[in-house]
């Protein structure tokens, strides 16, 4: 399959650790991937799903104990216990391998290895990056098949010397006491093992897109983001690109495939969908910062999709998608909490495999879910009705604005714009967000992401926030930045602000900006919008609702401040010097005293 020396050296050596009863490599052909489905469904891995409703669509589970991504089982493995930082999980390399090694040993005995190499990026970009994934999940395969370039291509953009990251996978027993996601980035390796979830599991997609090659892009002078891409194209046929960093369960995903309210469409604005969850970003010759979504496909959370939230998400999950703990109705279709419609009254199993109805409660009364509220889709970015035409452009896309979002109920306005790019890192180093019933602690409790990278960055996050800085005096032609709040609730706790589609408006304000246009009020925060500055062609928004969605509730900001400086403390003296002084001025100008 490989005439790379190094690749087969070192398959070898995990076969002969793992113990597989056969080695298959991935050549990315579809009768390969055929003959992988027909073997997941005998052995019911897979579900087939209704093949006239859902064409291609097929089904799985996970284990009860395997839903989401184990933070607190996800490590750093670097020499120096400080170059992983205080935000990350760290463990020395050689017990990390020790442990990792234990647990793999013999663990694929009557299991096939599975050998995939793909590329992160279109194959032949200098953006791009490629791995070699092994794993004994058919599930697996077929994910990472959709989520990036894989197959013969791969190996032969390889050549016979080519670097590339090691990622080994197995699913060993599933048992979360044996469940290890370990990163080496001076190795260039990924060890995961004991989980099957994508996030875990797809070592592509967090593992070396985020973690692995935000140090690579720190050593490179690149940046690797957690964010979407997103192009807004105004009536004259220009197109503005924008990339965003929103922490989980802010609306990212519908934002980048976001639909135009109607009275924007009918003068001519379109919106087109790049990436929806990370970024890798390079300065480019002409002093610009360029993006690039490295990914092939959408890993998306199903619970709250639906038509209104996300027409084109539903429209593109039609066919070829893989569906991960949804309910499983009658018919061989699927089913969600807040998607479309009501299921079937009998017959219907929900994640787990059990029988399940709508209003079914527990022993205690609680209404049980149907779907896990982290359930998933995975599918080709290509049926995005919104894809961009461009979006495997291998020079990527030139960004005229950075957006960094959050969800707070009152302390951040609806948008303000950076006053500059030292100042948005500051923004974004303490960015944070409520955590809400589908995430992990108590609801409402502020969680601080700086750049919704909290979980991501592979080294120590003071390094990070430098790096940012650094890259700062790199761009001749730097994106202006901006924060948005799309959730500021009323004293009744309703929203104020509409969302969805809504929020082009907005985008609309920040590029107009960015143009040297769009009125604006400096505050002690960053410049706000005025109300005329933005295009209500079609929507009735009064005048005060607006001011309510930008009041500046000094006393809130001054107390977040505090939590601010307490959060910074703990990168004590590798924390840059700038962002002390950025936080010192916004104090002084809350106080009236800059």
């Amino acid at each position: 399959m490989t005439n790379n020396k190094e690749l087969r050296r070192w398959v070898e050596h995990m076969a002969r650790m793992c113990k597989p009863d056969k080695v298959v490599w991935i050549d990315g052909s579809e009768e390969q991937k055929r003959e992988l489905i027909a073997e997941a469904c005998r052995t019911e891995e897979l579900i087939e799903l209704n093949q006239e409703k859902l064409r291609g669509c097929i089904y799985h589970r996970t284990a009860v104990n395997d839903v989401a991504r184990t933070e607190g089982l996800t490590y750093i493995c670097t020499s120096n216990e400080e170059d992983a930082g205080t935000t990350n999980n760290w463990m020395a390399p050689e017990e990390a391998y020790d442990r990792a090694a234990q647990i793999f040993s013999g663990s694929m005995r009557g299991r096939m290895m599975y050998v995939i190499p793909f590329s992160m990026g279109p194959i032949g970009s200098e953006f791009s990056k490629i791995g070699v994934q092994i794993t004994d999940s058919i599930y697996v395969v077929l994910n990472m098949l959709v989520m990036t370039r894989a197959g013969k291509k791969v190996l032969e953009q390889l050549g016979t010397s080519g670097s590339f990251t090691r990622c080994l996978h197995g699913k060993a027993d599933l048992d979360i006491n044996r469940r290890l996601i370990l990163h080496f980035p001076q190795d260039n390796a990924i060890w995961s093992v004991g989980s099957g979830y994508g996030g875990n599991a797809l070592l592509g997609k967090k593992c070396l897109s985020l973690r692995i090659a935000s140090c690579l892009a720190r050593e490179e002078g690149w940046m690797a983001e957690h964010m979407l891409i997103l192009g807004v194209e105004h009536p004259d046929g220009q197109i503005d690109y924008i990339a965003g960093a929103f922490p989980s369960a802010c609306g990212k995903t519908n934002l980048a495939m976001l639909v135009p309210p109607e009275a924007l469409a009918k003068k001519g604005y379109k919106v087109w969908t790049v990436g929806d969850d990370i970024a890798w970003l390079r300065v480019g010759r002409d002093g610009r910062l360029w993006a690039l979504n490295p990914e092939a496909g959408f890993f998306g959370v199903a619970p709250g999709t639906n038509s209104k939230t996300n027409p084109n998400a539903m429209a593109m999950i039609r066919e070829n998608t893989i569906y991960t703990n949804t309910v499983l109705c009658p018919d061989r279709t699927v089913w969600w909490e807040d998607g479309e419609g009501l299921p079937p009254d009998e017959g219907c199993l929900d994640w787990t495999g059990r029988p399940w109805r709508l209003g079914k409660t527990d022993e205690h009364g609680h209404v049980i879910a149907g779907a896990q509220p982290n359930s998933r889709f995975t599918v080709p970015v290509g049926q995005c009705p919104s894809i961009a035409p461009n979006w495997q452009d291998p020079r990527g896309v030139p960004l005229t604005a950075i957006v960094f979002g959050s969800r707070r109920a009152r302390l951040a306005p609806l948008v303000y714009q950076c006053f500059n790019w030292q100042h948005a890192v500051y923004v974004g180093a303490t960015m944070g967000s409520e955590r809400t019933a589908a995430q992990y602690g108590k609801q409402g409790e502020v969680r601080f992401d700086p750049m919704a990278m909290l979980p991501f960055c592979g080294y120590n996050m003071a390094d990070y926030f430098r790096h940012w800085l650094e890259m700062g005096t790199r761009i001749l032609h730097r994106p202006k930045v901006f924060r948005v709040n799309w959730f500021r609730r009323e004293e009744n706790g309703d929203f104020i602000w509409p969302g969805y589609g809504e929020n082009l408006r907005i985008l609309l304000w920040m590029i107009n900006r960015c143009r040297g246009n769009g009125a604006s009020i400096k505050t002690p925060i960053g410049y706000l919008p005025t109300y005329d500055s933005i295009d209500w062609s079609g929507l009735e928004f009064s005048r005060h609702a607006f001011g309510d969605l930008h009041a500046i509730f000094t006393e809130d900001w001054l107390e977040e401040q505090a939590l601010n400086k307490q959060f910074l403390a703990q990168f004590g003296d590798r924390l840059p010097q700038e962002l002390r002084f950025e936080h010192a001025a916004r104090e002084r100008r809350l106080r009236g005293e800059d």
